[in-house]
């Protein structure tokens, strides 16, 4: 028997800030369900299961909360099954709820990821010292900006297209009303002349810490036809993981990054994503990263990435955009970041981007990784079934 086609029917976002305090985690991720639920138009008894997910526990300091979320989700009674893989854990949830459709396990799932960053310090939560490996030191930019100054080495590419990212992706988030970071009269001089933190990553080049959630509804094929709006289809999707650090790794382009994204095309038939593919919400929570995944993803070919971000290619009006949400750039809260990058994906093959809609947008690649570069996690979407 073939897997079952799977629908996003329903989306739901918070508003992404520093701090939620009107709102304890269980009001938090009730928000973001009932507005997916009333996307999809659908009520907490129309949902079979609930698969939730979120960063380390340390983030915040409360250890295994999901098991006090169960009525805030309406999962009294029902299935309820947590996914963790660090900062991939959004994207890995969206997939553990699609394969639970696809399988015919259950009909119509909610999935959800959230992270209220403001109860704890997840800068020093980064810094723990970790037996047997190198130190993260002053949080996650202090083990990524040595990968930037190696691709940075590796590729000639000159110190301003950092700035060229987060200029790019913090005008995209002024047109998104549920982005953290809405920075007016933001200015290419102003990223420039920001604070550095960790060489070369500058102050304005980095994510915020923010506090937010994400749901989606997830359908069958049946469940897809009585949505209210067209839905956007699931063409493939899948995870990959490799060790933090062994011989031979390269943390510029990890093997684990390269293979998760060569078996979403296969699924999906895409042999050029440059070509086939019309919008990505790429997690680049330090904006170097975005020419080191297109160089990652297949986008560009190695080395080439940089070009595409200094040639305007990622703009949102260029030939592929990259990030036209504002991106994990303008809001991370940490376990819902993948999610939030699956979820644009899926608004814009939808058709309900608002502002940040990329013209004509068929197919769509969310993309999340996690932890020292080590857990990935993707998803094409498209406006038609699989197939059609």
């Amino acid at each position: 028997m073939p897997d079952e086609p799977v629908a996003v029917v329903g989306i739901g976002q918070t508003k992404h800030v520093a701090a939620r305090r009107d709102v304890s985690i269980a009001g938090l991720v009730r928000e973001a369900a009932q507005r997916a639920l009333e996307d999809a138009e659908l009520t907490w008894t129309d949902v079979d299961a609930v698969v939730i997910g979120k960063a380390p526990d340390f983030f915040e300091g409360v250890m295994m909360p999901e098991l006090y979320l169960a009525d805030a989700l309406g999962a009294v009674g029902k299935p309820m099954l947590r996914v963790h893989t660090a900062g991939s854990v959004g994207g890995s949830t969206a997939l553990v709820a699609a394969n639970l459709v696809s399988a015919r396990v259950h009909r119509t799932v909610l999935t959800l990821a959230f992270e209220k960053q403001s109860e704890s310090n997840a800068m020093w939560g980064l810094s723990l010292p970790v037996p047997f490996q190198q130190p993260l030191l002053a949080g996650a930019g202090g083990f990524f900006a040595p990968h930037v100054r190696a691709y940075m080495r590796r590729t000639g590419a000159p110190d301003t297209v950092g700035s060229l990212v987060a200029y790019k992706d913090r005008r995209n988030a002024l047109k998104n009303p549920y982005a953290h970071l809405h920075e007016h009269g933001i200015t290419l001089e102003k990223v420039q002349a920001s604070p550095m933190l960790w060489d070369p990553i500058r102050y304005s080049e980095t994510c915020p810490s923010s506090d937010g959630a994400c749901a989606m509804v997830l359908t069958d094929r049946a469940g897809a036809g009585r949505s209210p709006r067209p839905p956007a289809w699931v063409h493939g999707g899948a995870m990959r993981s490799e060790p933090t650090l062994f011989a031979g790794k390269d943390f510029v382009s990890p093997q684990a990054g390269k293979d998760c994204a060569a078996d979403v095309y296969r699924q999906a038939g895409i042999t050029d994503p440059r070509r086939q593919i019309d919008a990505v919400e790429m997690y680049v929570p330090f904006s170097w990263y975005e020419p080191m995944w297109l160089e990652n993803l297949g986008f560009a070919e190695e080395g080439e990435g940089w070009k595409l971000t200094e040639a305007g290619v990622t703009e949102l009006d260029g030939d592929l955009p990259v990030n036209p949400s504002g991106g994990v750039l303008s809001t991370n809260p940490i376990g819902a970041s993948g999610m939030i990058r699956f979820a644009e994906a899926a608004l814009q093959v939808r058709g309900q981007a608002g502002e940040h809609q990329v013209d004509g947008a068929r197919r769509a690649l969310g993309h999340a990784y996690g932890g020292g570069a080590q857990f990935f996690a993707m998803w094409l979407v498209g406006d038609r079934p699989p197939g059609a």
